[in-house]
């Protein structure tokens, strides 16, 4: 197993035990990382609660409310971890969001609103926090987003989210051109259809999901911790040579013609 211990770890994205990132934190922690969790925030403190009772097993340092829509919480987030670690070495961006109605019928017919939604949840939040925790990577450090193929094809039920995801791999060539000097790699990765709470709001998923089944050299899809496993390599030392790049985790779905 790899050994990350002594590196600190921030995981952002963890709504359930379906998460792609409740995955990746789950192979973070066993590899030895320091870990804190964020979580959504609302009014009533549900989210809370759900997202605390699930990553208890982790024993994370830090669980630090972080709303990417909201400059205070990600001030206080940057803020704390400057406080209480003084550094971070890596840094999990597992965020997307789009109104449900953008991801159906007509891509022409996207709402204004929706468009800037999805791209500020999904695409921009990922140079926010990446900025946010650059000059705390004071000896290098790993960034790691996710995407889906959505980004390069046109998949039914998709839309808006195709465009966030296109721009969020566009990002991560630009962070990491920008964050290379500083030792600081950024890559993404490109998973399968997994059922989560997000992918949930995409028509026709586990018609999706069944057809990978069919077509995929594996024969099957892939599993959280299969993501996760992927993500403890990038970020470990056995990826330092690698930065700038997606890493398509599909069983291998993505090389198929037909």
């Amino acid at each position: 197993m790899l050994d990350l211990a002594g590196k600190n770890a921030l995981v952002t994205g963890i709504a359930n035990n379906r998460s792609i990132a409740w995955g990746i934190a789950q192979q973070l922690h066993k590899a030895g990382a320091n870990l804190g969790v964020t979580y959504l925030s609302d009014d009533k403190g549900k989210m809370e609660k759900k997202v605390a009772d699930l990553v208890a097993p982790l024993n994370p340092s830090l669980f630090l409310p972080c709303n990417v829509q909201n400059e205070a919480e990600i001030n206080s987030t940057f803020a704390t971890i400057a406080d209480k670690w003084g550094s971070i070495d890596i840094l999990i961006h597992c965020l997307a969001f789009a109104n449900k109605e953008d991801l159906s019928g007509d891509f022409s017919q996207t709402s204004r609103f929706g468009f800037q939604t999805a791209l500020e949840v999904s695409t921009y939040s990922l140079a926010r926090l990446a900025g946010a925790a650059k000059p705390l990577m004071k000896s290098g450090g790993s960034i790691l987003t996710l995407s889906y193929l959505g980004s390069v094809r046109a998949i039914p039920n998709y839309n808006v989210m195709g465009v966030a995801k296109a721009g969020l791999e566009a990002s991560v060539r630009y962070l990491a051109a920008e964050m290379g000097p500083e030792n600081i790699r950024v890559n993404a990765i490109s998973a399968g259809p997994i059922r989560t709470l997000a992918s949930s709001a995409v028509g026709g998923i586990l018609d999706m999901i069944h057809h990978v089944e069919k077509i995929a050299p594996l024969r099957r899809t892939v599993t959280q911790l299969e993501v996760g496993n992927a993500a403890v390599f990038l970020c470990s030392d056995l990826g330092s040579g690698i930065t700038g790049q997606v890493l398509y985790v599909d069983a291998g779905y993505e090389i198929m013609g037909m």
